[in-house]
């Protein structure tokens, strides 16, 4: 069952919350909106009917119902794991094997302990289990990842993987790009202007493989250049050592330099900066990003062409990392 928005709009008085706007969600797709806390709680609001569009319509079938996954959600803290979920099955007169719902998301060894004893991220693959019980054909997930640990963020991955071969509608909301890279086949961002596709695709891991290889060696053997990386605040130029950087990302054509937990406009495109930074120590991960090495503590595999780069910034931020870049990192840190 497909989930779509025909040229939906919201204004609260005489403020533009968004903008009309189309999308299109089907079966077997995951698909992740971009867009701001504000215009993320109204659209939820909207599906929940505690609110009405403005112009426009959503369409699905009425007999299936929406399932939500929300970032705050309150769960039975007395209740254990077993009995939390058996209270959902309950509630959505669902047939769905509790067995298997728990083993999916790996909470075996969870199942006897009260919910107050877990852990956030436990409380929330408990969360994501309540939902696979009510089973719905359309998922709403509000962002899906935030401030999970990495062994539960691989459980919703795997989950994910399984909705998609069930023929699932999923329409994750969040306002983290990196979130919706490693999530989602289709990312769209929500802004002022309207609704745009986020490129994602993948670089052709053996387009120019050689010569990129050689460039990248070449630019790494250059001297250290001792320079500074200007941005704009409140009208002022404000500079920064590379080093100072943990990433930059490019979104809608406008860069961004992310410098403990805040974004900075910069002028420079991705690819003068990366010129300008590879001789200190910096790479290009993504075609929407390039990270400071010196920042990177791990390397996460999702998939088998999804990768990540965690960070040791105090938001502990995940950087997607591309296919074919996995192998210049490889290279580049003498791996085979």
């Amino acid at each position: 069952m497909s989930l779509n928005f025909l040229q939906a709009e919201k204004q609260i008085y005489d403020s533009v919350v968004f903008p009309a706007f189309d999308l299109t969600t089907v079966p077997g797709e995951v698909v992740a909106l971009c867009t701001s806390v504000n215009v993320r709680e109204q659209l939820i609001d909207i599906l929940l009917r505690k609110t009405l569009l403005s112009n426009g319509e959503i369409q699905h079938n009425p007999n299936e119902a929406l399932g939500f996954f929300f970032l705050i959600d309150g769960v039975y803290e007395r209740l254990t794991v077993k009995e939390s979920l058996k209270f959902y099955r309950q509630l959505y007169k669902s047939e769905v094997i509790i067995e298997d719902i728990v083993r999916l998301v790996q909470l075996d060894s969870k199942i006897n302990k009260k919910l107050k004893q877990l852990t956030y991220s436990e409380k929330k693959r408990v969360q994501l289990a309540n939902l696979l019980i009510q089973d719905p054909e359309i998922y709403i997930m509000e962002e899906l990842d935030q401030n999970l640990d990495v062994e539960s963020k691989r459980i919703f991955t795997n989950v994910l993987k399984q909705l998609r071969t069930a023929q699932k509608t999923i329409l994750i909301l969040t306002g983290q790009i990196e979130s919706a890279v490693t999530f989602a086949d289709k990312i769209f961002r929500l802004d002022d202007k309207g609704i745009h596709l986020l490129q994602t695709e993948e670089e052709n891991p053996d387009e120019d493989f050689s010569e990129v290889n050689d460039n990248v060696e070449d630019k790494i053997t250059q001297p250290i250049r001792f320079e500074k990386i200007p941005t704009k605040v409140n009208e002022k130029i404000v500079l920064f050592d590379p080093p100072e950087i943990d990433y930059i990302e490019s979104t809608e054509g406008q860069t961004f330099l992310h410098i403990k937990g805040e974004n900075f406009p910069c002028s420079f495109t991705l690819n003068e900066l990366e010129d300008r930074l590879l001789p200190f120590g910096f790479f290009r991960c993504h075609r929407s990003y390039i990270v400071n090495l010196q920042k990177v503590r791990e390397v996460i595999t999702w998939t088998r062409n999804s990768y990540s780069l965690v960070l040791e910034d105090q938001n502990k931020s995940s950087v997607p990392l591309s296919k074919s870049k996995m192998a210049d990192l490889k290279g580049m840190l003498g791996l085979k």
